[in-house]
C-alpha cells in the first residue's frame, strides 16, 4: 500500500508540473504555430523503429503519412505523441532527429522515451542509484529526478577487480586498492548496455551484497535491493534483414544469472516502458495536452497506437484498452450506486477479463475511473515494415487452439500471456496507410 500511495503522489506532481508547462506553453508564439484548430476527436501514438525508420533510414512512407498530419503552415491538426521503447538519448535529441528526417517539427513534448514514466517515481529520486545502458545515462538519470547516480563505468572504477571476464581490463599490476562508494539503495536499468559481460556481473554483485560490492556475497539478502527497469522488447528492428538483441534479451539473461547463482527469482519494482499500462497512461496525458494547444475543447475519444511488434506495440495498446474498458465498467458502477445511472453494458465483458498484475500496470493507480476524462478507447495498428512481416509470419486466426506460449510469446516473464492481446484491431501495410485508415475511420478528409 505504501508504494501505491508513493506512485500515486509521484503521479501527482508529474500532472501538476505537466500542467504548469502545458500553461507556460499555451503563452508561447512558437507552440501556438505549430497546432492548427479543427473537429476533435482522436490523438495519434507512434512507435518510431519499424514504424517511422529502420535503424537510421527513414521508412519512405513516413514522410509522406505526415503530410496528412499537418497543415499548409506545418501545424498539426491532431495530437501526436511518438512512443518509443528507445531510452539512450534526452527527448530533447530525439525530437530534433525526428523533425530534421520527417521535415515536421516535433517538439520535446511529443517525444516519449521508454524512461519517462520514472518522473512520477519520486520516491526513489533521493536514493543513491545505479544506472545501466548507454548514450548519456547519468545525465537523462538527472534529468528525471535522480539525485544520486552512479554508473556502471563509476562502479568498476572504484572496484576494479570485480570485471575480469575481458582478460585486456584486468588488472597487469598486482591488485590496485578500491576506493569505495556509499552502498547502492536501487538499480535503474535503461536499456541494453554496450559490454553485457560486465554490466551483467557488476548488477549481480550489486544485488547479492545489498548494495555494498566490496562484501562477500550472501543469500541473506533476499528481497535485493528495488530494481526498475526500462524496455522490455526482446527485439526490435534496424537495418538488417532480421529482428535484433533490444533489451528484453539483457532482462533474460540477468534474471537467468541471478535465479541460476541464489535460487531466487528476480523481482521488479517497476517495469517501464511498451507493453506497461503506465506508460500509455503517460502518453495519454501528452496527447491531452496538446489537444487543449489545439483549442479543443472535450476530451480526445479514440486513441490509435501504430507500431510494428506484436509483442510490444499491439500487446500495449490492447492491454491499455483493457484499463480503459475497466475504468469505464467502475465508473458506472459508481454513478449506478449513487443513484446515476442504470447498468452498465460493458460489465459482463469486464468481469470476464482477468485482472491486471502490478507488473502490467507498471506502477499505474490500482483504482481504475481515477481520471474522469480518459479516453473511450485505444485502437491498436499493426504495420509490416518492422519487426512484423506479411511475408515472414502470419497472425493466427484462432489464438486460442494455435498460438502457444513457447512458439510466439516474446513478452516479459512478469506479464501473461494472453494471445488475445497480440492481435491489432487493423493490420496495414506502412504508416502511410495507418494514417489514412485513421482519417477514414474518423471522417476526415485528406488532403
Amino acid at each position: 500500500m505504501q508504494r501505491i500511495r508513493s506512485l500515486n503522489i509521484g503521479w501527482q506532481l508529474l500532472k501538476s508540473s505537466c500542467e504548469v508547462a502545458a500553461k507556460q506553453a499555451n503563452t508561447s508564439s512558437l507552440t501556438s504555430r505549430n497546432y492548427s484548430n479543427g473537429p476533435n476527436s482522436f490523438g495519434l501514438l507512434f512507435d518510431i523503429d519499424g514504424v517511422l525508420v529502420r535503424g537510421r533510414t527513414l521508412i519512405p512512407a513516413a514522410k509522406q503519412c505526415f503530410r496528412n498530419l499537418v497543415d499548409r503552415n506545418g501545424k498539426y491538426k491532431v495530437p501526436v505523441v511518438f512512443v518509443t521503447n528507445a531510452g539512450n538519448c534526452m527527448r530533447q535529441t530525439k525530437a530534433e532527429h525526428l523533425s530534421h528526417l520527417l521535415e515536421v517539427e516535433v517538439s520535446p513534448d511529443q517525444v516519449m522515451l521508454s524512461h519517462s514514466p520514472l518522473r512520477m517515481f519520486t520516491q526513489f529520486h533521493k536514493m543513491r542509484v545505479l544506472v545501466s545502458g548507454q548514450g548519456p545515462v547519468e545525465e537523462v538519470a538527472h534529468n528525471l529526478g535522480f539525485q544520486d547516480v552512479v554508473t556502471i563505468d563509476k562502479l568498476r572504477e572504484a572496484y576494479p577487480i570485480l570485471d575480469i571476464v575481458d582478460h585486456n581490463r584486468r588488472p597487469k599490476d598486482g591488485i590496485p586498492p578500491t576506493k569505495g562508494l556509499r552502498p547502492i539503495d536501487a538499480v535503474i536499468l535503461f536499456g541494453e548496455p554496450i559490454r553485457w559481460e560486465t554490466n551483467l556481473q557488476l548488477i549481480v554483485d550489486v544485488l547479492q551484497t545489498n548494495g555494498n560490492p566490496d562484501t562477500p556475497w550472501s543469500s541473506m539478502h533476499y528481497p535485493h535491493i528495488p530494481v526498475l527497469a526500462c524496455n522490455m522488447d526482446l527485439l526490435w528492428m534496424a537495418e538488417a534483414k532480421n529482428p535484433r538483441f533490444g533489451h528484453g534479451m539483457f532482462l533474460v539473461c540477468l534474471e537467468s544469472l541471478y535465479k541460476k547463482v541464489t535460487g531466487y527469482d528476480l523481482k521488479y519494482e517497476a517495469l517501464i516502458g511498451k507493453p506497461s499500462v503506465v506508460t500509455y497512461n503517460y502518453a495519454e496525458l501528452l496527447i491531452r495536452q496538446q489537444a487543449e494547444r489545439l483549442g479543443w475543447s472535450t476530451p480526445v475519444k479514440t486513441l490509435y497506437a501504430i507500431g510494428d511488434n506484436p509483442m510490444a506495440d499491439i500487446y500495449g495498446a490492447n492491454l491499455y484498452n483493457r484499463y480503459l474498458q475497466a475504468s469505464r465498467h467502475t465508473k458506472a458502477q459508481m454513478q449506478a450506486k449513487s443513484g446515476g445511472g442504470g447498468a452498465d453494458p460493458l460489465a459482463e465483458t469486464v468481469d470476464d477479463a482477468p485482472k491486471m498484475t502490478s507488473a502490467e500496470l507498471g506502477g499505474a493507480s490500482s483504482a481504475y475511473g481515477a481520471e474522469e476524462d480518459l479516453p473511450e478507447r485505444c485502437s491498436s495498428i499493426l504495420v509490416c515494415t518492422g519487426v512484423y512481416s506479411r511475408d515472414q509470419q502470419e497472425l493466427p486466426s484462432d489464438t486460442t487452439q494455435t498460438v502457444t506460449e513457447q512458439h510466439i510469446f516474446h513478452g516479459h516473464r512478469d506479464f501473461r500471456f494472453d494471445p488475445s492481446l497480440t492481435q491489432p484491431s487493423f493490420i496495414v501495410q506502412d504508416v502511410k496507410e495507418a494514417v489514412e485508415m485513421v482519417f477514414q475511420e474518423e471522417g476526415w478528409p485528406l488532403e
